[in-house]
């Protein structure tokens, strides 16, 4: 994929209904971690994409699309394929991705087997803290001397070494840090441009406070999502009594190396080809 993709890829999946990744495929074109690919028709109309993020040893794949015309021609297995290569390329033990319906057959015959699965759960927006709870206070916006404190949170909870893209998306708008007695970090979320929000917080009390933030942000006429995986029962409940509520489930799919994580620090994800 290149610059000049950009748009009709755009162009064609909104069309499928697949919505705007034009922010997304913005940063993938450019950052160095990322590999972007197109499949082109012979009159070169996009027909396809597929990512793949390089985070240390661990590589994401994701946005395997294929437009509908082009379905059943074997596109889906190449536009997988290529980006595995420019992993396996790079150095990666250990690719990771996140299935649909359709597509897991198609994973499962390159090897991929399921891993666990992300529970996305949904919540309303608060009006207002109340007046006795302290949590609210610990919570402050990303400073750059964070970084580092952030960045080995986040390896031991993902297995990966996503410092790249921690330093490409925190900044004081985007990035929350709930701190502890001395200003430490205990935890953060990070927006990215297209929406999502990687959270990592190895407590379920640093998390509630995290996304009570975030609700409270978002107010009562908006909805606030996390994404947290099945190893994480105790969070899971704690949401629930929180007014959350399961929205839907997908399938987490890994082939090679296994990995050393933490699932149950995690509580949300940039987008499905970042994680």
């Amino acid at each position: 994929m290149t610059t000049a993709d950009i748009e009709p890829a755009v162009a064609a999946i909104l069309a499928d209904d697949w919505g705007d990744r034009r922010a997304w495929f913005e940063f993938a074109v450019a950052h160095p971690e990322c590999r972007a690919f197109v499949a082109e028709t012979d009159d070169r109309a996009i027909a396809g994409t597929g990512i793949v993020t390089i985070n240390g040893p661990v590589a994401w794949i994701g946005t395997i699309w294929v437009a509908p015309s082009a379905r059943g021609r074997g596109l889906g297995r190449a536009l997988t394929e290529a980006p595995i290569e420019a992993a396996e390329a790079a150095g990666c033990r250990t690719l990771v991705l996140v299935a649909t319906d359709a597509g897991q057959p198609l994973y499962e015959r390159l090897g991929f087997i399921v891993q666990t699965w992300y529970r996305t759960m949904e919540a309303p927006g608060l009006a207002s803290a109340a007046p006795d709870d302290p949590g609210e206070t610990a919570v402050r916006a990303f400073r750059p001397n964070d970084l580092e404190t952030i960045a080995t949170l986040d390896r031991a909870a993902t297995g990966e070494d996503r410092r790249h893209l921690l330093a490409a998306f925190a900044s004081p708008a985007t990035a929350r840090v709930v701190t502890a007695e001395h200003d430490r970090a205990l935890g953060f979320v990070i927006r990215a441009p297209w929406g999502g929000g990687a959270t990592i917080a190895p407590s379920a009390a640093a998390a509630s406070t995290l996304l009570r933030a975030r609700r409270l942000a978002a107010g009562p006429e908006r909805r606030v999502r996390a994404g947290i995986l099945l190893e994480n029962q105790a969070g899971a409940a704690a949401l629930v009594d929180d007014g959350w509520t399961e929205a839907w489930r997908a399938p987490r799919l890994i082939r090679g190396d296994p990995l050393a994580w933490h699932p149950e620090h995690i509580w949300g994800q940039f987008n499905h080809a970042l994680g």
